[in-house]
Parts: C-alpha cells; structure tokens; sequence
C-alpha cells in the first residue's frame, strides 16, 4: 500500500488509553487504483485520496 505519485505508506504510532497504556496501531493511507492522464498519456496508478484530488483540481484548471 504505496501512493505511486506522493510515496506516502502506512505510519505507525500508538493509541493511548485514559489510564496512559500503549497499544500498537498503524495509520493506512486511502489507496485507490485510478486510470489518470498525465503528459498527454493514460496511466494506471494507485493513487491516495489527496493526490487524486490535487490532480483533479490542476486538470479543472487547465481546461
């Protein structure tokens, strides 16, 4: 589970109960495959959920 555009993985930290103890917890990116157009040419990528909205909001703007 890698975004292909930003390089953004899994993250790992701990959740933190009212009586301070510390289990293990990891936070996962939302990965999405997607067929995107970048320099003219269809890509298949997986994409998380900020860069398929960045790269929805440039190609709004270009056209």
């Amino acid at each position: 589970m890698k975004c292909d555009l930003c390089g953004k993985t899994p993250m790992f930290g701990h959740n933190i109960s009212h009586s301070k103890r510390h289990t293990n917890r990891s936070w996962i990116p939302n990965i999405h495959p997607v067929t995107i157009t970048i320099d003219g040419k269809t890509k298949r990528m997986n994409l998380c959920t900020r860069c398929l909205r960045t790269q929805h909001k440039t190609a709004k703007t270009q056209t």
